[in-house]
C-alpha cells in the first residue's frame, strides 16, 4: 500500500471512529434546532460508518463526506460557546479529517478510467492564457490548441489588457503571482471594463486559502482551479464558459438587431407619427403585423390652392423649397396635435386623427389642426417674401367616419394607412373648398361638442358619391 493510499485509510477509519464516539453526544442535544441539525449529521456519520466497509465510488463517497462536513460546520456554529467542549473538540477532528481526505479531487478525476474527452464535440473557441512561466503558458497551449482552440498569451496582467484590447477573446485563464500587474489587478480590471466584463475568467492559481479563492469570486472571477489543474476539470470548465460567452453574444446581437429594427421603424414611422404614437406602437409586439381594425376617425386633407398653376411658372428648385417649407411647417403642427400623416400627394397633405392611437376627441383635434394651420400660412407667406417665393393659400377638408386603419402592404414593404369610402368623401369636400377655407362635413360637425363656429355651407353632389353631402365651414381668425 503507497503512503496516500495509507494516509487515506487511516482518515477514513478515524472518520468511523468520530462518527460512533459522537453519536450519543448528538442524541444528547436538546434546542430543536441541534436536535434536527445533529439527527441530520448523525444519518450522514451513520451512512459513512456503514458504507466505509464497501466499494463506494468517489461520487458517492464525497456525497456522503460533504453533507457530514457541512452538517458538521453548521453544528459547530450553533453551539457557539456552549459547554458542550467534548462534542465541539470531536466536530471539529471530524470536519478536518473529511477535508484531509476529500482535499485532493483532481488527482481522483484523472485517476477515473470512465471520462474520456471527445476533441470531435468540443466546444472551441479563442483563449487567453496569462501566466509568467513560460512552461505554464506552453502546456495550456499545447493543451487547448490540440483540441481545436485558438490560443493567445500573455505574461503579465498589462500584456493581458492590451492583448483583450486587440483581439477577440472568449475566456481568460488567469494566473494570480506575477510581475507587475498581478492577476487579481487584471480581473478588476476586466470585470470593470464595459466591453470586456462579460469574457469568462477562470483564475488557476497555486494559492489554495479560501480567502484567495472567495475574494477571486468576489471580484468576477467565473471559477478558481488550483495548480497543478486537472486537464479534465480545466477543459470542462472552459467549455461552460465557452457556452455562457456565446449565449452572451448572442443577445448582444439580437439587441443589436432589435435596436436597428427600432432605429428603421423610427426613422419611417416618425416621418408621419409623433415619437409618443411610434413608441406606443414598438412596445406592443402586435403593433407591427399585417391587418387592421375598423376605427372612427377624423381625416383632414389640405393642399395648396392653384399650386398646378403656380409651378409652371417656376423652376423645380423653387418648387422644391417651397413645399418643403410648407409641409415642414403643417407637419409639425399635425403631429402636436396628435394626427398621423397618411400621405403627402405632392402639394396635398392626408391626415388622420384618432389612430392608430385612440382620441375620442378626433374630431374636436382636427378642426383646432385646422384653424393653427391655417393661421400658419401666413408665417410661411412671410417666409416666402424674403425668399422670393410666392405667396399661397390653403383649402382644408375635414371628415369623419369608419375606416380600415393599420399595416397595409407585404412583409418586406408596408405603411400604417386607412382605407375606406370616408377617406374619398373627405378628398371630394376639399374640392369644395375655396382659398384660406376650412369645410368639415356633417358627419364632423355631429362630433363636436360645440358648433358656434360653424356656418352651414348647404348639401352638395360630390363625383363618385350617391347620396349628397352637407358640408360647414369653419370660422376662423388670423
Amino acid at each position: 500500500m503507497s503512503s496516500a493510499s495509507t494516509a487515506t485509510a487511516l482518515s477514513t477509519q478515524r472518520i468511523v471512529e468520530l462518527s460512533e464516539l459522537l453519536q450519543d453526544s448528538l442524541v444528547s442535544l436538546d434546542s430543536a434546532d441541534l436536535v434536527e441539525e445533529s439527527t441530520l449529521l448523525a444519518k450522514s456519520l451513520s451512512a459513512l460508518a456503514t458504507n466505509t466497509t464497501q466499494t463506494l465510488s468517489r461520487h458517492d463517497l464525497l456525497n456522503h463526506y460533504t453533507s457530514a462536513c457541512g452538517y458538521a460546520e453548521i453544528l459547530l456554529e450553533e453551539l457557539g460557546n456552549t459547554t458542550q467542549e467534548a462534542l465541539q473538540h470531536g466536530l471539529t477532528e471530524l470536519v478536518a479529517a473529511i477535508r484531509e481526505l476529500s482535499a485532493t479531487p483532481e488527482a481522483v478525476a484523472k485517476a477515473s478510467p470512465s471520462y474520456k474527452s471527445d476533441p470531435r464535440n468540443t466546444n472551441v473557441g479563442s483563449i487567453l492564457v496569462v501566466d509568467d512561466q513560460n512552461d505554464n503558458r506552453a502546456v495550456l497551449n499545447r493543451l487547448l490548441s490540440r483540441v481545436g482552440h485558438t490560443v493567445y498569451t500573455a505574461d503579465s496582467g498589462e500584456a493581458a489588457l492590451e492583448q483583450l484590447s486587440t483581439q477577440a477573446i472568449d475566456v481568460v485563464l488567469l494566473d494570480l503571482s506575477m510581475p507587475g500587474m498581478g492577476g487579481k489587478t487584471a480581473l478588476t480590471k476586466i470585470k470593470a471594463d464595459p466591453k470586456l466584463r462579460s469574457i469568462p475568467v477562470i483564475v488557476i492559481s497555486g494559492h489554495q486559502e479560501l480567502d484567495s479563492v472567495v475574494e477571486c469570486i468576489t471580484a468576477g472571477a467565473d471559477d478558481y482551479l488550483f495548480k497543478p489543474f486537472n486537464s479534465v476539470l480545466l477543459h470542462a470548465r472552459i467549455a461552460a464558459g465557452l457556452e455562457r460567452k456565446q449565449w452572451h453574444d448572442r443577445e448582444v446581437n439580437y439587441l443589436h438587431q432589435l435596436e436597428q429594427r427600432e432605429k428603421f421603424i423610427r426613422a419611417t414611422f416618425g416621418r408621419y407619427l409623433t415619437d409618443e404614437i411610434v413608441a406606443d406602437i414598438l412596445e406592443k409586439p402586435e403593433g407591427l403585423r399585417l391587418g387592421g381594425d375598423l376605427k372612427e376617425v377624423t381625416i383632414l386633407m389640405a393642399d395648396i390652392r392653384g399650386f398646378t398653376q403656380l409651378c409652371s411658372q417656376m423652376p423645380p428648385e423653387q418648387v422644391v423649397s417651397l413645399l418643403n417649407g410648407y409641409l415642414g411647417t403643417m407637419t409639425e403642427i399635425i403631429m402636436r396635435h396628435s394626427g398621423t400623416i397618411d400621405e403627402f400627394l405632392g402639394d396635398a397633405i392626408l391626415a388622420v386623427f384618432g389612430a392608430p392611437k385612440d382620441d375620442p376627441n378626433h374630431a374636436q383635434s382636427a378642426v383646432a389642426c385646422s384653424i393653427e394651420m391655417q393661421q400658419a400660412v401666413a408665417a410661411v407667406n412671410r417666409q416666402h417674401q424674403t425668399s422670393d417665393l410666392p405667396q399661397i393659400s390653403t383649402g382644408i377638408a375635414i371628415n369623419t367616419g369608419t375606416v380600415v386603419a393599420g399595416n397595409i402592404g407585404s412583409d418586406r414593404r408596408a405603411k400604417y394607412g386607412f382605407v375606406g369610402t370616408p377617406m374619398n368623401v373627405t378628398s371630394r369636400i376639399e374640392d369644395l373648398c375655396e382659398a384660406n377655407e376650412i369645410l368639415i362635413s356633417e358627419t364632423t360637425m355631429q362630433a363636436l361638442p360645440n358648433t358656434d363656429q360653424l356656418h352651414d355651407r348647404g348639401t352638395h353632389s360630390l363625383k363618385g358619391l350617391g347620396a349628397p353631402v352637407r358640408v360647414f365651414g369653419v370660422k376662423w381668425q388670423q
